[in-house]
């Protein structure tokens, strides 16, 4: 008898992770534990969330799918926020766009490639969310530049008021991008060929993909508070920086679902909703989570969150949005664009692990 490969295996991990950290065990141990933990709940997150899509139709549905597929990304950076680790919560913001855009789509154009000679998809839709990328990218360096140039105790609650106002402008950025996508123009995005999705396997009743959805986000946040509290601890036993932390292990945790989902879909030759997903997810994140955690950042943390990201992450972030936009822009797909996106990932991965603490 062979063994099925699922997910939920890894569900053993959330009582693991409660002993470690009730046992008081090394900080390391407590945060795998809880980051393998999270995947089977994101997982859960996203399919109760493909459930109730099906009776919503594609455009909701898929609005559905990144949202709750970031909920564990919000939910790791809102608990960042209140113990005061801005600088992983920034890392974390970078590093979800650059998973998403690089390691996501890197991923889904390699293992589509290993199956299917090329892929075909909607340019339009791709290159719209590489526009908007760097849209995004140029308004949160707006803050660093502030910050760098013309910083001083005089000039800080104008910096505060920068934010708070580019925030407000993203936020609304984003619900234009919603009444384009659902109201206007949903034909913009639908598939090279057509609108083909269609539900696979037995459908859930709507009270049961409601719990489900209620259940996992419980279970995210509990786990995701134990991930952060054993953050710092990780980064000091294996040498490593918040930036690095935030940047590469939370935003890959925390993006898993949507990196997970969008593979799937490419391995059965989806690319447009493949690419819907992880850079959809992109623009979600750039526009809605990073304005959002400035806000409620006001609430829950010691003190405002600013934008002010250090110059390395702002260059790995347009140089990011750069690449993506050019390798996906054309509207055909191969198993070497994936490995050029992989590629550039490594390389950031690199050198964010040798970043000096200091910015």
């Amino acid at each position: 008898m062979k063994l099925k490969l699922s997910p939920n295996w890894l569900l053993v991990f959330i009582p693991v992770t409660v002993v470690l950290e009730r046992s008081e065990a090394a900080p390391p141990l407590i945060f795998f534990a809880a980051a393998l933990a999270i995947i089977p709940i994101a997982a859960l997150l996203v399919r109760a969330t493909e459930q109730i899509a099906v009776r919503t139709g594609d455009a909701v549905g898929g609005l559905l799918n990144a949202t709750f597929g970031n909920a564990p990304e919000l939910i790791i950076t809102i608990v960042a926020l209140r113990a005061g680790l801005f600088d992983m919560v920034r890392a974390s913001i970078v590093g979800a766009i650059l998973a998403n855009l690089l390691f996501g789509v890197g991923l889904a154009f390699f293992l589509c490639g290993l199956r299917f000679h090329s892929a075909e998809y909607n340019p339009a839709s791709t290159r719209l969310y590489g526009s908007m990328m760097l849209i995004a990218t140029f308004t949160l360096s707006v803050p660093s530049a502030f910050s760098r140039v013309a910083m001083t105790d005089e000039t800080m609650l104008q910096e505060r008021h920068i934010n708070l106002l580019l925030s407000c402008l993203l936020l609304g950025a984003y619900v234009l991008y919603l009444v384009f996508m659902l109201k206007t123009h949903p034909d913009f995005f639908k598939s090279q060929g057509g609108d083909d999705q269609h539900h696979e396997g037995k459908l859930w009743s709507v009270p049961r993909a409601a719990a489900s959805l209620l259940v996992a986000s419980v279970l995210a946040a509990w786990m995701s508070e134990i991930l952060v509290g054993a953050a710092e601890g990780t980064g000091e036993a294996l040498g490593m920086s918040e930036v690095f932390i935030g940047i590469i292990f939370l935003a890959i945790v925390g993006g898993i679902a949507e990196i997970g989902s969008a593979i799937a879909m490419a391995r059965k030759n989806k690319m447009d909703l493949a690419l819907g997903i992880a850079m959809g997810s992109c623009i979600q994140i750039a526009l809605f989570v990073a304005p959002l955690l400035v806000l409620i950042s006001y609430i829950v943390s010691p003190q405002p969150l600013n934008l002010a990201f250090r110059p390395a992450e702002l260059y790995g972030l347009f140089v990011a949005v750069l690449i993506g936009t050019i390798v996906a822009g054309d509207g055909r797909s191969n198993w070497y664009k994936g490995i050029q996106l992989l590629l550039v990932y490594a390389i950031m991965a690199v050198v964010f692990y040798f970043l000096p603490v200091a910015p």
